[in-house]
């Protein structure tokens, strides 16, 4: 499959870039970003060609991948999709519900294949537990805790690339690594029939309770300002099973990446969605919105 990358920044570069160049399945076609000059580098960089014309990069390819910020990621991923290719997006789908929607509606218009990157879902040791967690039953009630040291002291200045970020310094936590959590809860619980309860904690921290349909209810600590040596992911299940817990893994989000390529194939070939498609980006962003909401009542 010929594919094309939109995008030029940090996670581009490390992520998705050797990703599509490594993988043996797609012919890495060429950048198109919002600054010329990174395209041409990173194009370079990866023996492939850079394109100053967004559309041109489109009509090239069946296919792109996405390293934007989300409110970018939507309105170029209703042009792609209209252009009849097959998405590789980004959590999350889009910064507001009105955005995730008109990706959705593009995508079942089109009749193209989509797969949102949610990393836990993409390396094998926690896809093989939540899949193992989601056949069974019983659960009662589940934690989840998603921190991380980007922004350090609180002012977006620390050593990550991504502490920088305007979206990120924008949305925060929720919308950063809430869909990560989200992404291995629904599967196991099912969908949120609400968010019960929000509440801001230190810096961007929020505490978010949800009802799920399965009948379980969990809790979600996200921060991207904890201190480093409290940084980290937990996810805790509790029912008639016992207790587990999520499972760490070693891989990387490059090889990660090429899974969800190889699920993005798989899916374009056989013509079924796949789990984490732009319809399940579509209702995190739902949930994250609905928090957001309940979080500015209480600001």
């Amino acid at each position: 499959m010929r594919i094309g990358l939109l995008g030029t920044g940090p996670w581009a570069d490390m992520a998705h870039a050797p990703a599509l160049a490594g993988h043996g399945d797609l012919d890495f076609v060429g950048v198109w970003g919002r600054r010329p000059d990174a395209a041409k580098e990173l194009a370079e960089r990866h023996g492939t060609r850079a394109y100053d014309d967004v559309d041109a990069l489109l009509a090239d390819v069946e296919a792109v991948a996405v390293a934007l910020p989300p409110a970018v990621q939507a309105e170029l991923a209703v042009r792609a999709a209209r252009a009849g290719c097959h998405l590789l997006l980004d959590k999350p789908l889009a910064a507001t519900v009105a955005q995730g929607r008109a990706v959705v509606e593009a995508v079942r218009a089109a009749d193209v294949a989509s797969v949102l990157f949610f990393t836990t879902r993409f390396q094998p040791e926690t896809e093989a537990w939540i899949g193992q967690q989601a056949a069974g039953d019983g659960w009662f009630t589940a934690r989840a805790q998603w921190l991380g040291a980007l922004f350090g002291d609180g002012d977006g200045d620390g050593d990550s690339p991504f502490a920088a970020s305007p979206w990120r310094r924008e949305k925060g936590a929720l919308w950063d690594v809430g869909p990560h959590a989200l992404s291995v809860l629904l599967p196991v619980l099912g969908d949120a029939r609400r968010v019960a309860a929000a509440a801001p904690g230190p810096g961007d921290t929020v505490h978010l309770v949800l009802d799920h349909t399965g009948g379980a209810s969990s809790t979600l600590t996200l921060s991207l300002t904890a201190p480093p040596a409290a940084a980290g992911a937990t996810v805790e299940l509790r029912g008639r099973a016992g207790v587990t817990l999520l499972p760490e893994t070693t891989e990387g989000p490059v090889s990660a990446l090429r899974r969800a390529a190889d699920a993005l194939l798989t899916a374009a070939e056989a013509g079924r969605p796949h789990p984490c498609d732009a319809a399940f980006g579509l209702r995190v962003t739902e949930i994250l919105a609905e928090a957001e909401a309940l979080l500015t009542d209480r600001r």
